[in-house]
């Protein structure tokens, strides 16, 4: 850090007291897997159903962060690198203030999932690989992407021409297969794991 740098996280309010305010735990959950897995349809149905209990979250989706705050990056590994890390970085400050943050992000490598749980703080991140074979997710092309890679449109496609890593037994992510799941049941599976990763201690049980 430049020695002309003071922080200030010494005089602000802290995590704990935010989430006795907002009455909810804060905690990152970092969807990750091939476009068209169900990444964003899994984050954004989740985000819905924990409004509607109160909960106060926020979704960070890939395409909408790349419009904005991270439109001057493209997909070599060095942009895709800092990609992540800023994305965690403002994951980071929206679970500082007691948020229950949705992330929807490809993140191919397990190098940048990580070093996103490193940004984070690995307590307070929950990767959920949304696993879907390639096939499945070209049948799909939601976006027409796959069908774009195929022409050669499109450089450095994830799976077409750049790779993707599935987690592999050490890693500490929840998989979830849409090959063999409906969108509702995949749902209420994940439901029922994050609840009890968000609710405040003294409304549990009530």
């Amino acid at each position: 850090m430049p020695n002309h740098l003071h922080t200030e996280f010494h005089r602000m309010q802290d995590r704990s007291t935010k989430e006795i305010l907002l009455q909810q735990r804060a905690h990152v959950f970092w969807f990750y897997g091939l476009s068209g897995s169900g990444k964003t349809t899994l984050a954004t149905a989740l985000e819905q159903r924990l409004t509607h209990q109160g909960f106060k979250t926020k979704i960070l989706d890939g395409d909408n962060i790349r419009t904005g705050l991270n439109s001057d990056l493209g997909f070599s590994d060095e942009d895709r690198l800092e990609n992540i890390r800023r994305i965690a970085q403002v994951a980071r400050l929206f679970h500082e203030a007691g948020i229950v943050v949705i992330c929807s992000f490809i993140t191919p490598k397990r190098a940048l999932r990580a070093m996103a749980r490193e940004i984070v703080g690995p307590e307070h991140l929950t990767p959920i690989y949304t696993q879907a074979s390639f096939e499945t997710c070209a049948k799909r092309d939601v976006h027409g992407l796959y069908a774009k890679a195929e022409k050669g449109q499109i450089k450095q496609f994830t799976g077409h021409g750049s790779t993707f890593e599935p987690p592999d037994g050490s890693d500490p992510d929840w998989v979830i297969s849409t090959d063999d799941l409906s969108e509702a049941d995949a749902l209420e599976q994940l439901h029922r794991r994050i609840l009890p990763r968000i609710e405040f201690p003294s409304a549990i049980g009530l």
